[in-house]
């Protein structure tokens, strides 16, 4: 049997790394028949500054959106890392985590 060429090796390496780049969670809590909390995360790759498949803080919040709750407010975002004016070096490869937290409905109060 022959070896694989290399660069074959390289190719599956980087397909598996794109289906591995991007997951995310979404849970709600119900405080009331109509409202409650909500919290969603995101992760993301990028490489050569394309994000893959779309940035960390759009899947937290485009899971969140899909839920299709009335009334959807965020309260608190969390991206790790973030390294402020040295956030290019992230760009060139690299992994982000973002997690969004809020509340939906209307509470009746």
């Amino acid at each position: 049997m022959e070896p694989r060429p290399r660069h074959s090796r390289h190719l599956a390496s980087v397909a598996l790394a794109f289906g591995l780049a991007s997951c995310g969670t979404l849970s709600f809590q119900r405080s009331t028949e109509t409202s409650g909390t909500f919290h969603s995360s995101g992760f993301a790759m990028t490489l050569l500054s394309v994000d893959l498949p779309m940035g960390a803080l759009q899947i937290a919040r485009e899971n969140a959106s899909d839920a299709n709750l009335a009334n959807m407010q965020v309260e608190d975002v969390f991206v790790f890392p973030y390294l402020g004016p040295m956030d290019w070096l992230i760009d060139i490869v690299g992994f982000r985590y973002a997690r969004i937290k809020g509340t939906w409905g209307f509470s009746g109060e």
